[in-house]
């Protein structure tokens, strides 16, 4: 097809699937992967949202809910932002989305024209970009500090500009683990442009607070969901807190592209919000077991980290002592060593000359995955 929408052109693929999905052939051949790529909780559904979905279909809760989200699970996260962030949150300035990724797009379809650039960090979350190219928008890609793979707030006011419809911040963010401290975030609210605010690592947090944009500012767009914080990564159920002001036309486009998010979901999340608390602090000790081993034995094997990730399930390593090219080394591993591991240039130029591993995987698995990679590392004609 000749035709094609010439921003569709500029995407790239999400490398990171491209290596699970090698990954899979190698499985399905009878290698045995150990799977450090994925940004995927290894845990079940916490029991009372499995339950409750049970419940859903039992009670024939199978139609179409209010295009915003049942009335229910709005008051529910609204009470959840209350006590988590002592934010008031009006219920009907919340659309429930399949997934935090529709309301990324919302969010974006909203704020963009074709004139229009979003502030995006480099590195970042792979998708951020794809979807700002989606949008008709520009991305503009700001790096963060060398030192401490932070957000500079300068570095951001330089980009800022009449065309500026955005600025993407995440925290803890993905790849790096790093929480945004309150000064950044008072600055960056202060600068006059709307911020998105992705908020789906909030739970996972082991030294720090996370906060929120909305502590800060009521003029910003909260994209949130349950695939993290809960594990409920194939229930698809997000939600995008956004400004009286601009629900109305949220809520049509949510009408035309997506109707409504799963109703059995939104019974499942409705549980998860009022019950799962003591489930995501067992998951979230697991984690931090598991973030505190990887550290120390990707330190002992060579890897860099100078700060430590704080927050969601990633490290982001420097592995420039082994690699200049974090696509070829990324593939070598898998080839080689068996292990699943995501190259820094998925998470943009700035992320050459590293690699992201994940801990969302047992720690007997993260022990077998390493020592096959200590192996690798080792060889003679490396």
């Amino acid at each position: 097809m000749k035709h094609t929408n010439p921003q569709v052109e500029q995407m790239t693929s999400f490398i990171v699937m491209d290596v699970l999905e090698r990954a899979n052939e190698l499985q399905k051949q009878g290698v045995d992967i150990i799977h450090l790529e994925v940004g995927e909780p290894d845990f079940d559904v916490p029991s009372c949202a499995s339950e409750a979905a049970k419940a859903a279909y039992d009670r024939h809760l199978t139609h179409y809910t209010h295009s915003l989200g049942d009335p229910e699970l709005r008051r529910e996260i609204a009470a959840f932002y209350l006590r988590e962030y002592g934010v008031t949150v009006d219920p009907d300035c919340i659309v429930v989305t399949s997934g935090s990724s529709p309301s990324i797009l919302l969010a974006l379809m909203l704020l963009c024209n074709t004139d229009s650039e979003v502030i995006l960090s480099n590195p970042g979350y792979a998708c951020y970009r794809n979807f700002v190219l989606a949008a008709q928008a520009k991305p503009v890609l700001v790096p963060l500090s060398k030192e401490y793979l932070q957000y500079d707030i300068e570095a951001i006011r330089k980009c800022v500009n009449p065309h500026t419809a955005a600025i993407f911040i995440n925290s803890p963010m993905n790849p790096t683990g790093m929480l945004l401290d309150e000064k950044f975030l008072r600055e960056v609210a202060a600068l006059g442009v709307p911020v998105i605010s992705d908020e789906i690592y909030h739970g996972l947090v082991y030294e720090g607070r996370a906060h929120s944009i909305l502590e800060y500012t009521d003029q910003a767009f909260v994209l949130n969901g349950f695939s993290k914080r809960f594990a409920m990564t194939g229930l698809r159920l997000g939600y995008l807190i956004a400004p009286k002001s601009c629900m109305r036309s949220l809520q049509k486009l949510q009408q035309n592209l997506f109707i409504c998010a799963s109703s059995v979901a939104q019974q499942a999340g409705i549980a998860a919000l009022r019950q799962a608390d003591s489930d995501v602090e067992r998951m979230k000790q697991i984690y931090d077991e598991r973030r505190r081993y990887m550290i120390t034995r990707l330190r002992e094997m060579g890897f860099e980290i100078k700060v430590e990730p704080q927050g969601a399930f990633y490290i982001f390593a420097n592995a420039r002592k082994f690699t200049t090219d974090s696509y070829r080394f990324a593939f070598d591993v898998l080839e080689h060593a068996h292990v699943g591991i995501t190259p820094g240039v998925d998470f943009g130029t700035g992320g050459e000359g590293y690699v992201r591993f994940s801990y969302a995987n047992s720690l007997e698995n993260i022990k077998e995955g390493l020592d096959r990679i200590n192996r690798y590392l080792s060889r003679p004609d490396f």
